[in-house]
């Protein structure tokens, strides 16, 4: 397989410049990274909620606010079927709530298991809707893929309205509406929405639909603000991953906003708290490493009603409890986590080859967990990695793959051609360019591995594979300010797709210390500048010269916020 690669070369490319319109106001460097990622004029930097795309272009948006519309009209029951990560819960809590308060009388939520049922609709997880007597289903974050749940659903008289942002499959299922960005015929301008931003989409066509018809006022109900949601739509989609394009950013950025102005709901107010985060403070970065994972501990390795009640709590006594309870799922799924890793990290440095993929297997793994190890290895040797654990005793034989992807390969559509390549080899599965789940029997585990190496041999460069870490350029020394570092932080939101600024350069090395957890704490000195930093996860460097990766963070601990780079690579020279 893989040949061991504890200590790769660190290989940085800076990024071309672009030409900008932003004017002198803004650094040349903050100008320059700007453009490089698309803001280019000063229009490119209003993030006001006027900005956002019209729902006019989504696909199925009006036939799904119609019958949700006349859902809350006529007082039917209608049930919330989620997903078992963050975007799901978000979305799942959203509709809820959002429901309600738009007058719905009996709406209830209901998320899969993922050891029971999997993912999605399926005929099985529809059984259990059946057993609640809805006249309607609203799928959130999920859906597209459902044909046979959606069919029996049908059958039984329970109408099924897809709200999701999956890739569809060669066959749609039969639902009164679908609505997804990623159809085939949509002219939705923005792709990338995550499922809570597509419910998001369609409660406001709902708003909009009992507006016309005049019900809010017949029925005496004041009419929602769809913002006062927002912090549940930048929550789930930074969680998600999903690319934040400038539709994105301005769902992310209000959300924030809303937080950082204390008009947020107490779930989230409660994990905020028990994850050691201020919400005055919030960023983007906390919502992606601390909020999301608490989040989807609950999936991960229990049930995420949990997380959905958390995130729907009325007070803060109960929400405090419910994120109690998040927070100790996220310490064990860590302890898990650890485990798994260091378990994939031996199997992988104990063969060497040439595989451009990785696909790796232990009998005792956690189901819950393969995706964020998939991750790890993913980032470790540079490579596309799915990470397989047995599906369960509900499916002997079976095992549940989780992939991570690397720039330039689209992994759900490297799967897909592996499953037209060698038809009955892969089960089902689904997913983003940069993250898939499937299916695959146990007994076809070395042929799918093969078939998979096979695959993404086309797709990839060497270049794909060496880990090349693109940066913005070297920084020079009198840029290394708190005021600059702050001014970095103010012209975000920044996450996937919409990288924090980057760059690179080579400092002596004043000082290093262990602290924590295997984290180190430097002073380097760059061009007579002497400046903090910190490097997680990262053993002491020998000699005293080192090239770093690195972006400007601000160190909020103690009386004045400091300067303070935070390390993405480093490595001595």
């Amino acid at each position: 397989m893989l040949a061991p690669n504890k200590t790769p070369a660190l290989i940085v490319e800076s990024r071309p410049k672009r030409p900008s319109e932003l004017g002198s106001g803004l650094p040349v460097f903050l100008r320059d990274a700007l453009a490089a990622r698309g803001v280019a004029a000063p229009d490119d930097l209003d993030l006001s909620l006027n900005q956002l795309h019209a729902p006019d272009a989504l696909p199925g948006v009006e036939a799904a606010a119609e019958r949700l519309a006349t859902a809350i009209i006529e007082d039917e029951r209608i049930l919330i079927a989620g997903d078992f990560d963050a975007d799901g819960a978000t979305a799942s809590a959203l509709c809820v709530s959002a429901l309600r308060a738009m007058g719905a009388g009996d709406v209830g939520f209901l998320v899969p298991n993922r050891f029971e049922y999997g993912y999605g609709l399926s005929p099985e997880l529809v059984e259990v809707a059946l057993s609640r007597s809805p006249r309607v289903v609203v799928t959130v974050d999920n859906g597209v893929s459902s044909v046979d749940g959606v069919a029996l659903a049908k059958a039984n008289g329970v109408d099924v309205v897809v709200t999701d942002h999956h890739l569809p499959g060669d066959e749609l299922p039969a639902a009164h509406a679908i609505v997804n960005p990623n159809l085939a015929d949509s002219a939705f301008p923005s792709k990338n929405l995550a499922g809570v931003g597509v419910a998001f989409y369609v409660m406001g066509a709902v708003r909009q639909r009992l507006r016309g018809l005049g019900f809010f006022e017949g029925r005496g109900i004041a009419e929602p603000n769809l913002a006062d949601w927002l912090d549940l739509v930048a929550l789930g989609t930074v969680a998600d991953v999903v690319p934040l394009d400038r539709n994105n950013r301005i769902l992310v950025h209000q959300g924030l906003r809303r937080i950082r102005g204390g008009r947020t709901r107490p779930g989230l107010r409660a994990l905020i708290e028990v994850s050691g985060r201020a919400a005055s403070t919030l960023s983007a970065k906390d919502l992606g490493f601390a909020i999301g994972p608490r989040l989807n501990a609950a999936g991960r390795l229990e049930d995420m009603s949990i997380g959905i009640q958390c995130l729907l709590a009325d007070d803060d006594r109960s929400a405090r409890t419910l994120a109690e309870r998040l927070d100790e799922f996220n310490r064990a799924r860590r302890d898990i986590e650890a485990g798994m890793v260091e378990e994939a990290t031996d199997l992988l440095d104990g063969e060497v080859g040439d595989d451009v993929a990785i696909c790796v297997y232990q009998q005792n793994w956690h189901q819950g967990v393969i995706g964020i190890v998939a991750g790890r290895m993913r980032e470790r040797y540079h490579r596309p990695a799915i990470v397989f654990a047995d599906a369960g005793t509900s499916s002997p034989g079976e095992l549940k793959g989780s992939a991570r992807s690397i720039p330039g390969l689209h992994i759900r559509d490297a799967i897909a051609e592996c499953a037209t390549r060698h038809p009955g080899l892969v089960g089902p599965f689904g997913g983003h360019a940069m993250a898939a789940g499937l299916t695959l029997r146990h007994a076809h585990l070395q042929r799918f591995r093969h078939a998979f190496n096979e695959v993404v041999a086309t797709r990839v460069s060497e270049r794909d594979l060496a880990g090349v870490i693109v940066t913005d350029g070297e920084l020079a020394a009198a840029d290394m300010r708190i005021d600059n570092a702050q001014l970095v932080a103010s012209h975000g939101p920044w996450g996937q797709g919409f990288e924090e600024p980057l760059f690179h350069g080579e400092f002596d090395v004043v000082m290093q210390r262990v602290v924590g957890e295997n984290h180190l704490k430097l002073a380097l000195k760059h061009d007579g500048r002497v400046v903090d930093a910190i490097a997680f996860n990262t053993e002491p460097l020998p000699g005293n010269r080192a090239r770093a990766v690195y972006r400007l963070g601000v160190n909020d601990y103690g009386d004045a916020d400091t300067l303070q780079l935070e390390i993405a690579a480093l490595q001595a020279v």
